[in-house]
């Protein structure tokens, strides 16, 4: 009798953000899974590396490029590290914008994920619906930044500039009529502050429409039932945080239980889950989402009502106002200094972390005492997930891999640093 053998295969990369650095060695009994073995590489980007090479201030614009679906929250681990370091004082209107911008974060990052997740199980609308919302988030980081993505608007001390006064609005043009525009730039005759009210009314709304195409979907669900259970105890071991962990029904989220800036002030809730599957994973993403819905609004309401500096006053860190700069020899010195030569942090080792919309990233900083990371090490939440691929895909099917890699909202830039 003939023996039979396992075959392998190669898979992907196949998910939107494993674009090309994601190669999955897949050893198959016919279509079922026996193991999988994912191969990481070919981005080596060394972020880490370079930081050490850079002043502080230069290596933030790394920090958008590693999760470059979460730019803000990696922004954010990073400056709490350095504030540690430096024992430095955050304006309380700083924090508020903070944690509003780490929340608009969230929720372009789950978006993504959702859009892209569909898509790889097979459902095509949602993508669209999901895109649809991401343009008026990106419209939020536009208008801080100046950037659609890679913002640095987060900086040691506090955030680059106040809230704007005014929205940018369409124009008409060759494409769009008067009358289509005026409808476009109803919501934006106001402030950033009344646009982002604007979206709070209407998200929860829009939420709604994605569970409508995907809650009670047959198909969604027989993609998604009972594929990938993690245990909460098999979770935990094996290094699971945020939405991964919480869908195996841990509840384990730093915004509550080490809540940093003015997490602590917001109210807001933690979603579980019960059996820890595909499906769960998805339910907890999606609470998610109307919850930092809920922190957004709160922000919002918060910094109406309290005006107030938003950056650190300490110009050995943050640089001088323009008008101070150019009528004030010293000024001009601090902004000279600042900008050739960044700020010394004193010696020493900090460990900062923020419940990032894939789990918890954190930036390990050993300074010693120079203008630059004597070392940085970040701790990806992604990496830890995407350790487990072999035990969750183990007996199911080759379809099965697909929703397993989009259930882990994986991005190659944070896995591969």
């Amino acid at each position: 009798m003939a023996e039979i053998k396992n075959y392998t295969l190669n898979l992907g990369p196949q998910h939107p953000a494993a674009h090309g650095v994601l190669r999955l060695v897949l050893e198959l009994d016919g279509e079922v899974v026996q193991r999988a073995d994912p191969h990481i590489g070919l981005l080596h980007r060394a972020t880490e590396k370079l930081a050490e090479s850079k002043t502080f201030i230069q290596s933030l614009p790394y920090m958008d490029r590693l999760d470059y679906v979460s730019m803000m929250c990696n922004e954010h681990a990073y400056c709490l590290a350095i504030e540690k370091l430096l024992k430095l004082e955050v304006p309380v209107r700083a924090q508020y914008i903070r944690v509003m911008f780490s929340e608009i974060t969230r929720l372009l990052n789950h978006l993504l994920w959702l859009g892209c997740h569909g898509f790889d199980c097979g459902a095509m609308n949602i993508l669209i619906y999901c895109f649809r919302e991401r343009e008026d988030l990106f419209d939020m980081y536009e208008a801080v930044s100046g950037a659609r993505m890679h913002a640095a608007y987060f900086r040691p001390g506090g955030v680059y500039r106040d809230l704007p006064d005014s929205m940018p609005q369409y124009q008409v043009s060759k494409i769009k009529n008067a009358k289509t525009i005026a409808r476009m730039n109803e919501n934006r005759q106001g402030s950033l502050l009344d646009f982002i009210e604007d979206f709070t009314r209407r998200f929860p709304g829009l939420v709604d429409e994605y569970e409508t195409l995907l809650t009670d979907n047959r198909i969604w669900k027989q993609r998604t039932v009972g594929i990938g259970v993690v245990t909460p105890e098999r979770a935990k071991n094996l290094g699971f945080t945020g939405a991964m962990l919480r869908g195996s029904g841990v509840e384990w989220d730093l915004r509550k239980h080490q809540p940093y800036d003015v997490y602590d002030k917001m109210d807001f809730d933690i979603p579980v889950g019960m059996t820890g599957d595909c499906y769960d994973r998805y339910l907890v993403r999606i609470e998610e989402m109307r919850q930092s819905n809920r922190i957004i609004e709160q922000c919002v309401a918060w910094l109406r009502a309290n005006p107030g500096p938003v950056i650190t006053a300490n110009h050995k860190v943050a640089p001088p106002s323009r008008v101070g700069m150019k009528s004030s020899m010293e000024e001009l010195i601090h902004h000279f200094k600042l900008f050739t030569e960044g700020f010394h942090v004193p010696e020493g080792e900090a460990y900062s972390a923020v419940e990032h919309p894939k789990g918890e990233f954190g930036i390990y900083l050993i300074s010693d005492g120079a203008n630059k990371p004597f070392r940085m090490k970040i701790r990806a939440p992604g990496f830890a997930h995407l350790a487990a691929m072999d035990e969750m895909v183990r007996g199911h099917m080759i379809a099965d891999t697909v929703a397993v890699i989009g259930t882990m909202d994986i991005v190659f830039g944070e896995i591969d640093r």
